[in-house]
């Protein structure tokens, strides 16, 4: 099978990786989706006993109906397509506090199962269709959407309870809205209380939004689309922050069967974005409401909390930065103590500048000269953190920081401590779960640790990866640190090629480039797309600029208000030291490809620097920044109305230089995040200066093309445009 055939059947290699893990309080057990081998497309549900190493399927979607295909309700839909979420079956759970219970749906319908495996799956008697349901810490019931309405209905004598029901068009409760699920990492929208009294929700209304259309040309018997989008400038949903008591809450379906909203108030108007909202427990008293709220401009970040009963609401600790304060994950969090960990902004007194660091109460404990990157879980007195270490933005690992003493050590693989890789985990009940990647494993190693914050922590077997390995040869990138900038690089060349400075490569450049991403990672997963191009005959090309995370703040704001010159110039640098360094890149044949924001950065660079560039490949460009969404777009260049001169900086259709080079647009036309407006806008722009071009659109397909055909033959339909426009000839024999 090609390599492009395996990586489409296989949704990049995800199929059979174990993830979404869950910890029981005792760290004994844990529970995970893992589908029941490499070619099946359906995640089951799976509890692991650590103390025997028994796997047991506790929930298959086979078994309970949902084999067939999905029928999943539109709001799921956008759901899974914010989450990038590509699988099928089970695609999240919830569990309850003490582990007893799990909730999930599959097509619209909610069922609940018994994680001991006793009494199986059993399907609810929820008003379907059922939407992003959460069961309460007690495991007693379930709270989910259905039509907007938020609804609760009892694992045990299936009563169905309305908590609240859309008052007016354009109004949903207990969903996440478009930006905060797209731009702020919060896909929630509603909450239990820790004694599962009461339920924490999000009224959204979209009434204010601007409504976008989109349809399908190649079947045009189909209805158009119509989404809530906010363009820059424009209105955002209004949310609003309630607790719903289930006390009173009635099973009549209208409004008058619901209890009384608890609003919890703040100064919306300063800080309209409703970044974060959850539960503290408070020692001796009633939870708290803890939430996070940021301004328009994004400079200003506060942490608030509130009390249930009355909705009065106190500040805790406010960040403001004059360029924009990022949003961490995993933050804010709390010991068990109560004390709150968070992650914040101060003097960088060896560098200069501001760096983030970690805080626990008023406490600046963990890393001080790494790049933190999240808050991971907080097990009583520890806190798992994931970090870079200084200068080496391609390496992810996790820490243990024990806050009693302050001190902070590296959660491992046994006898990987040292080995660069990217690493991710959950800790619970002093069990960590512990996955890896890195350059000598194909795929993810899960590693179950025992006692893990002890000195001497016990390794409980490996939970086994049943994902296929790629059909290609190893990727053996050369890492450095390109230019005066020291930009993150990597280069990858043919398996079968011998470096001669007589016999140069074309390069093809294959950036993200952009904000929120890295792919100069210590992955081998990461840099299989590349290989392949590479076996084409390239010398394939990544540069992580400017913009990018793991380097720094002042790295990462370096793209305030022009998000064009300095990510461009930096693959440029990248270029010319490549070629200095490695002495076998042809600069006469560079292409450069690249998606969503590499997408922008590839036509970027072909049409402004054809002295450089000489083909491109742009799939799903953003083109106009006025035509992407607020919180992400006025981040780097505040308003249109305010800045209209950073929008034309930053655009794709201004600044274009000779000759005209050949370039190749790939959009989805269901896409609803970069929607297909921005390809046409530069098409036409395009077709107006007279300038050749290619538009392959893709019907059906939204910003992640994971149908099998269309996205096996991207790749092969890209490597011949690129053949073609840069006059190279047929596919070498030992590419295979």
């Amino acid at each position: 099978m090609s390599f492009p055939r395996q990586q489409a059947r296989t949704r990049r290699f995800t199929i059979g990786v174990p993830r979404a893990f869950q910890i029981s309080p005792d760290g004994r057990r844990v529970a995970f989706l893992r589908t029941r081998d490499g070619d099946d497309g359906l995640a089951c549900l799976w509890v692991r006993d650590l103390d025997t190493g028994r796997e047991d399927v506790v929930a298959d979607p086979r078994a309970v109906g949902g084999a067939a295909e999905e029928d999943l309700p539109p709001e799921e839909r956008a759901r899974r397509e914010r989450l990038r979420e590509t699988g099928g079956g089970i695609v999240s759970y919830t569990v309850d506090r003490e582990f007893t219970r799990a909730a999930f749906t599959l097509s619209g319908r909610l069922y609940a199962v018994d994680l001991a495996g006793e009494d199986g799956v059993r399907e609810l008697p929820a008003t379907a269709p059922v939407v992003d349901p959460a069961i309460a810490p007690t495991g007693t019931a379930v709270a989910y959407v259905s039509g907007g309405a938020l609804r609760v209905v009892d694992v045990e004598g299936g009563r169905d309870r309305l908590l609240a029901a859309p008052d007016a068009p354009g109004i949903t409760w207990g969903l996440a809205e478009f930006i905060a699920a797209e731009e702020m990492g919060r896909f929630r929208g509603l909450w239990w209380a820790p004694d599962a009294s009461a339920v924490l929700a999000a009224r959204v209304d979209e009434s204010p939004v601007t409504r976008w259309t989109i349809s399908d040309p190649a079947n045009p018997e189909a209805a158009a689309q119509t989404v809530a989008y906010p363009p820059p400038g424009t209105a955002n949903a209004d949310v609003r922050l309630a607790v719903l008591p289930l006390s009173g809450a009635g099973s009549a379906p209208e409004a008058a069967g619901a209890p009384e909203p608890r609003w919890i108030e703040w100064d919306r108007a300063a800080l309209p974005y409703l970044v974060t909202a959850g539960w503290a427990a408070v020692p001796g008293a009633a939870p708290e409401v803890v939430f996070t709220a940021q301004s328009r401009d994004q400079r200003t970040l506060r942490l608030l909390r509130a009390d249930a009963a009355t909705g009065a609401v106190r500040e805790v600790c406010a960040e403001t930065d004059p360029v924009w304060v990022e949003i961490m994950p995993g933050v804010p969090a709390h010991t068990g103590a109560g004390e709150t960990v968070w992650i914040g902004l101060c003097a960088d007194k060896a560098g200069g500048g501001v760096r983030r660091a970690l805080f626990v109460g008023d406490r600046e404990l963990g890393p001080r000269a790494d790049y933190l990157r999240a808050v991971v879980d907080v097990d009583g007195d520890h806190v798992l953190y994931s970090a870079s270490p200084a200068g080496r933005p391609g390496e992810i690992g996790l820490w243990l920081l024990d806050i009693r003493t302050g001190a902070a050590r590296r959660a491992a693989v046994p006898g990987a401590a040292d080995s660069p890789g990217v690493e991710s985990g959950r800790l619970r009940g002093g069990t960590l779960v512990l996955q890896r990647r890195d350059m000598d494993t194909d795929g993810v190693r899960t590693v179950l640790l025992r006692d893990a914050a002890s000195d001497r922590p016990r390794e409980a077997g490996e939970v086994r990866s049943l994902a296929h390995a790629p059909d290609l040869p190893r990727p053996r990138p050369r890492f450095w640190a390109a230019g005066a900038r020291g930009i993150p690089a990597a280069l990858l060349l043919p398996s079968w090629y011998e470096p001669d400075p007589a016999a140069p490569l074309p390069v093809l450049m294959d950036p993200y480039g952009g904000p929120h991403a890295q792919r100069v990672v210590r992955s081998r997963g990461a840099h299989l797309t590349s290989q392949w191009f590479a076996e084409q005959g390239f010398a394939v090309l990544v540069a992580d600029g400017r913009g990018t995370p793991g380097v720094g703040v002042a790295w990462e704001q370096a793209v305030h208000g022009d998000l064009a010159n300095p990510v461009l110039e930096d693959q440029v640098a990248a270029l010319h030291d490549a070629a200095e360094r490695f002495g076998c890149l042809d600069l006469s044949r560079v292409a450069v490809r690249g998606w969503s924001f590499g997408g922008y950065l590839a036509a970027l660079a072909v049409l402004r620097r054809p002295d450089v560039f000489h083909a491109a490949v742009a799939g799903a460009p953003v083109t106009l920044w006025e035509l992407y969404d607020t919180h992400y777009t006025e981040r780097y260049l505040g308003l249109p109305g305010e800045r209209a001169d950073a929008y034309a900086r930053s655009s794709v259709l201004e600044g274009w230089a000779e000759p005209s080079r050949p370039l190749m647009l790939i959009h989805g036309l269901a896409d609803d995040n970069v929607v297909f407006a921005h390809t046409q806008r530069l098409s036409t722009a395009l077709l107006a200066a007279g300038r050749a071009h290619t538009v392959l659109p893709l019907s059906g397909i939204t910003h992640m093309p994971t149908e099998e055909t269309a996205a096996e033959n991207m790749l092969l339909l890209q490597v011949e445009f690129l053949r073609t426009a840069l006059d190279l000839p047929a596919k070498p024999e030992a590419a295979g």
